[in-house]
């Protein structure tokens, strides 16, 4: 390493935030590589009949191990639960941490444990009528006691609600024995705050006396969440809410009915008998909370379960290997092309540069996403048609950075020397210009890393990226479209993609510093 690239390198390891962001950034992919080793379906060792296997490493037919004459890939956990293998004691399988593999279908029998019932419990709202006369005091009531709590007799109903006028107006015309349409308003309940009543008179029609009442009908109104309650309960008949209010209300006979009812609600639905609770009858429904693509997080899934089946951590560290492998190869291509193309338009000038250029700029007009969408209709969707549609645009930004290096450095001294020695074009070019050019290069890479991971998962969210069922953070978050509840979905893919491009822009800056031959200044 000569005394320059070791300056920048000693450089670039004081800026801690760019070298350990580096560092990391190697981890992970590292990590990434060995995917099949950590989250597999296929099992690392398979000792049966007394022969070792390692699937992980090597495809077996499924014959190999159950005799069917079948030569396509063998289910292992349904292998490892046969009565066959399990027969023999010397017989075992070695799985990864996690086995599940990012294609494995999640068969729901296995999350059997997981389901949960609900009991809904909702306040039937109570009703009742009241007889009022012309100065609004009750001649008499029908089920209305609730209504009336806090009125004393011979007062009006105003002492205790306040009536909207609208109320008041109707019930005049009545009294006057004038033809009125039906109406209803919401009143509230003095000195008491979140307890309103509807009430309600019907169409009145003029009759051959005024009458002396008027029945008014009452209906309790339902805050938001004041009436209705959902207690949840696993297997074990824990209940798993947390809402307290209602459960402590209860009585121990209650508490244990309910119990029941959502023993009862693991095998069928359940419409239960009402209970009553402070005085409120309260409608009982127990169902059953189904397995369901997508899953939360439970156990042995710690990261959920997406729409098709397939376990999330699986498929998010399979899609890091994945991003990280398209964003190098594109970066590697398209810097290399870059460079060859800036180096030619650099050094030779003239007419070579002013063609390149209006070549360039009439090739940049070019929609990249209709490219993408017509050769993905011709050929398919893969991983190397992708690439290479990307590649052929990614390159036009670092060949305009090379093209103004070079058109800085062939005027230089040592350029000269070198022609004087009788070097051709090329070998000025690749051998003296081009290392000392190198910094725009550098400086971009980490930039260009993130910004191709970034496109990757953008064309995999529209739908125009990898063919399925290839894993993907883009097509995590296209799910998460779909299934807006199912925050798993939302939470990790965006964190991978957050932590990743945020430790390679880290990076990038640490680079920067590191070419960057100006010291930083701070004005105080």
């Amino acid at each position: 390493m000569n005394p320059l690239a070791r300056k920048r390198w000693n450089r670039f390891r004081r800026h801690r935030r760019g070298f350990w962001s580096m560092v990391m950034l190697l981890l992970l992919y590292g990590i990434s590589l060995f995917a099949e080793f950590i989250a597999n379906d296929r099992p690392l060792h398979v000792r049966f009949e007394g022969r070792s296997y390692f699937p992980v490493l090597r495809f077996y037919p499924d014959d190999t191990f159950t005799g069917s004459g079948r030569q396509t890939r063998p289910d292992y956990k349904a292998i490892r639960d046969s009565e066959a293998f399990q027969a023999n004691p010397a017989n075992r399988m070695l799985f990864p941490p996690v086995p599940h593999g990012p294609n494995e279908i999640i068969k729901p029998d296995s999350l059997r444990g997981e389901e949960q019932v609900t009991v809904a419990l909702r306040a039937t709202p109570r009703v009742g009528s009241v007889n009022l006369d012309a100065d609004l005091r009750v001649v008499r009531e029908q089920a209305a006691a609730y209504f009336l709590v806090g009125l004393e007799a011979g007062e009006p109903v105003t002492s205790a609600w306040d009536i909207p006028a609208e109320i008041g107006e109707a019930i005049g015309r009545r009294l006057r024995n004038e033809a009125a349409p039906a109406v209803r308003a919401v009143a509230a309940r003095r000195g008491t705050s979140g307890t309103d009543a509807e009430i309600s008179l019907a169409a009145y029609t003029p009759r051959a006396r005024p009458p002396a009442d008027v029945r008014v009908t009452f209906r309790e109104v339902e805050t938001r969440g004041s009436r209705s309650h959902a207690l949840v309960f696993n297997r074990a008949l824990e209940r798993l809410d947390t809402e307290h209010a209602l459960w402590e209300r209860l009585t121990g006979a209650q508490q244990e009915q309910i119990r029941a009812w959502a023993d009862r609600g693991f095998a069928r639905p359940t419409v239960a008998d009402p209970v009553t609770i402070d005085g409120a009858e309260y409608a009982v429904h127990v169902r059953l909370n189904d397995i369901q693509w997508p899953f939360r997080p439970v156990r042995g899934h710690w990261w959920g379960i997406d729409n098709a089946g397939r376990d999330v951590f699986a498929r998010i560290l399979y899609g890091l290997r994945t991003s990280m492998t398209f964003g190098l190869l594109l970066v590697m291509f398209s810097m290399g092309f870059g460079i060859v193309m800036g180096a030619v338009q650099g050094y030779f000038g003239g007419k070579t540069d002013l063609i390149a250029q209006r070549v360039i700029e009439i090739w940049s007009t070019i929609p990249f996403l209709y490219v993408m969408i017509l050769l993905g209709s011709v050929f398919g969707r893969s991983f190397g048609l992708l690439l290479f549609c990307y590649a052929i645009f990614n390159w036009i930004g670092i060949s305009y950075y090379v093209r103004a290096e070079f058109l800085r450095l062939r005027t230089m001294p040592f350029v000269d020397a070198a022609r004087c020695l009788g070097l051709g074009p090329f070998g000025i070019m690749f051998r003296h210009i081009l290392p000392n050019g190198l910094t725009p290069i550098i400086t971009l890479f980490p930039f260009s890393l993130v910004g191709a991971i970034g496109s990757l998962a953008v064309l995999d969210y529209l739908g125009f990226g990898l063919p399925p069922p290839t894993p993907s953070w883009g097509e995590l978050l296209q799910q998460a479209q779909m299934f807006r509840w199912a925050w798993w979905l939302v939470l990790y893919p965006s964190l991978a993609l957050f932590v990743i491009i945020l430790l390679g822009v880290f990076m990038g800056e640490g680079v920067r510093d590191a070419y960057d031959p100006k010291p930083l200044t701070r004005m105080e």
